[in-house]
């Protein structure tokens, strides 16, 4: 089964392989996975950020609205799935390159599956402590990292090295992907979508 999120953090090789021998149809599969995945770490943050808050040091109780916490998970949602569907677009972009054929479907897959560590530890943000929060932060982007490393040569059928260089180049728009979306986030915050804390 493609979409079993704990078989991408305790078996990745076997999983792998079963996206790369998948079908086109089973493979879109991945358009519905993120849907739902993605949706986990929004509501967790949404109950965070509005219900339990979160303090920085020894200052005092921080929650959001639940209006302004409400544009701003939809925008995070947003965000992911167009992130997503980009980062599927570069790995299709740059097959050729890499010398493999593949569809926008297979690239995408390879970014769906490959964020499913991050979709995992978004849960966590049901309760916001900053250090636990960064350090499984941390851990998942280093799984998410290792499974691209792992998964990007088996799935779109290139030698290891040239996969090693092609999860480089990936990892590469991954960032500027980050960079896009801290700068879209300033723009969103100067248009009206600031958050808003309680009194």
């Amino acid at each position: 089964m493609l979409n079993n999120p704990l078989a991408y953090l305790f078996s990745p090789k076997q999983q792998w392989q079963k996206v790369a021998a998948a079908t086109l149809n089973q493979q879109r599969t991945s358009a519905i996975y993120v849907a739902v995945l993605a949706i986990l770490p929004c509501i967790a943050w949404y109950h965070g950020t509005t219900e339990i808050g979160w303090r920085v040091g020894d200052g005092e109780l921080v929650r959001l609205t639940p209006d302004s916490a409400l544009k701003l998970i939809i925008a995070f949602y947003a965000a992911i799935m167009l992130a997503l569907a980009g980062i599927g677009a570069a790995i299709h972009w740059m097959a050729g390159t890499y010398g493999s054929i593949a569809s926008f479907t297979r690239g995408y897959a390879i970014a769906a599956y490959g964020a499913t560590p991050l979709f995992i530890a978004g849960i966590f943000g049901f309760y916001p402590l900053l250090w636990l929060d960064l350090g499984l932060g941390i851990l998942a982007v280093s799984w998410a990292v290792y499974l691209l490393y792992t998964g990007l040569p088996v799935v779109m059928n290139v030698p290891t090295e040239r996969g090693f260089l092609y999860a480089s180049a990936v990892i590469a728009v991954c960032l500027v992907f980050l960079m896009a979306m801290m700068g879209a986030t300033v723009i969103l915050w100067d248009m009206g979508l600031m958050p808003e804390f309680h009194d």
